[in-house]
């Protein structure tokens, strides 16, 4: 990972509430930036051809070996990402879970059962930590015989379940439900319960990169590293 100088002309702070994600300017040419959601400030940019976990293992280090205290983490809810530093409190975004059972169910979901449970996660935003634990409880118990339908498979003569998306829409907020309501538990640290600091910043320099169609790579560099090097 080719990494970028940020924040330079900033004194580093003591303590940070990191908030990490990766944009792609292309199929393999993606920046990695983790960014500070007390100081709005990016402590670490890098270059990246693909997101991973060990990468954003090395930039977190990186960050703690500067003797910044990482008081919390908010990211997309890769697998494995959240389990990085299981003693630090880590939030998974919001939205980015909505965006994972999008992918199961898409946004309009056929069954009764599958927009029910897409309903439900876009109540996260409004919802706490008690009132999302026993609604979810309430969609399962209302769905659980639609959930764990069986059918046969006529070429193979073997049983399997018969909605699978389903199935995997509800087990993936169901391994998450330890991770969406961190900000709750912990009021003092002002942790946030999205990534959206960091994704409207993407957003505005993707903006000003497209003023500037026929830049080069080089200089888009350049235009990156000069974009988050300023508050």
């Amino acid at each position: 990972m080719k990494k970028y100088t940020a924040k330079s002309q900033y004194a580093a702070p003591a303590k940070a509430n990191i908030i990490m994600d990766t944009t792609y300017f292309g199929r393999t040419f993606g920046i990695m930036v983790l960014y500070d959601g007390m100081t709005k400030q990016a402590l670490f940019v890098g270059e990246v051809q693909y997101e991973t976990n060990a990468l954003y293992a090395a930039a977190l280090a990186e960050i703690k070996a500067k003797g910044i205290e990482i008081q919390s983490i908010v990211c997309d809810g890769r697998k494995g990402l959240m389990q990085l530093y299981p003693d630090t409190p880590t939030q998974l975004c919001h939205f980015h879970q909505v965006q994972i059972l999008n992918r199961y169910l898409t946004r309009n979901p056929k069954t009764k059962a599958g927009k029910a449970l897409r309903q439900l996660a876009l109540s996260l935003k409004h919802s706490t930590k008690k009132d999302f634990h026993a609604a979810f409880e309430t969609w399962y118990g209302q769905h659980k015989a639609f959930l764990n339908e069986r059918s046969i498979n006529e070429e193979t003569g073997k049983s399997g379940y018969t909605h699978k998306r389903l199935r995997s829409a509800y087990f993936s907020l169901k391994r998450n439900l330890p991770y969406l309501f961190v900000f709750e538990d912990y009021p003092d640290l002002d942790i946030p319960n999205t990534t959206n600091l960091l994704d409207g910043r993407f957003a505005d320099l993707k903006q000003k990169l497209r003023c500037h169609q026929g830049m080069s790579m080089e200089c888009k560099v350049r235009f990156i590293k000069d974009y988050f090097s300023c508050k």
